[in-house]
């Protein structure tokens, strides 16, 4: 082989590279053409998060449609239960809130969070046995939740058990020792 070959050889191996490049870098156009996926209206997602923006901006009645909406199309969503149930007890739509929460943990009943929840909702309808029971279920659930201790001794307080009370305000500080509220709490009662 002579120079002049070599250098032609190199030449079109450069020029094969270069063609190889443009070639992979090329776009197949049925693939350019393929809107990008927009979400549905009747997603439950989707729904879920305009209720969010909703809920945001302070208007909980376009946020309880929304869910509402999105429970109808994902009946099994507990995530779109809770936060139904959540909004409903800011409205004080107790009875609604409770059902919510209820069918939440009929599709999960080791929920702490909704125990919390259904309990703090009980509290508010001065149902004292009611949510002292959500209580005592959700510290069955996880008794490492300094939340549930310090809700469950508010609770105590409303029922003058203040005793009892204490001992719920030491194990929310005992499992977290900067749980200030807790411990503000704790003093009044002392």
């Amino acid at each position: 082989m002579n120079m002049f070959q070599i250098l032609m050889l190199g030449i079109t191996l450069y020029f094969a590279y270069q063609i190889y490049l443009h070639v992979s870098n090329l776009q197949d156009p049925q693939e350019e053409q393929k809107p990008k996926p927009v979400p549905s209206i009747v997603d439950p997602e989707y729904l879920m998060n305009q209720a969010d923006e909703a809920y945001e901006k302070g208007d909980y009645t376009t946020a309880l449609k929304l869910l509402r909406d999105a429970h109808a199309k994902d009946r099994s969503n507990t995530e779109i239960l809770n936060k139904l149930g959540f909004i409903l007890s800011k409205t004080a739509e107790y009875d609604e809130a409770i059902s919510a929460y209820l069918e939440s943990l009929e599709i999960n009943s080791d929920d702490d969070t909704v125990h919390n929840a259904i309990a703090s909702v009980y509290r508010s309808m001065d149902d004292f046995e009611e949510a002292k029971k959500h209580y005592e279920r959700a510290l069955l659930i996880d008794d490492a939740y300094a939340i549930s201790y310090f809700n469950f001794a508010n609770l105590l307080v409303d029922m003058n058990e203040i005793e009892e009370a204490k001992v719920m305000y030491e194990k929310a500080i005992e499992i977290d020792s900067d749980f200030t509220q807790a411990k503000f709490e704790l003093e009044k009662l002392k």
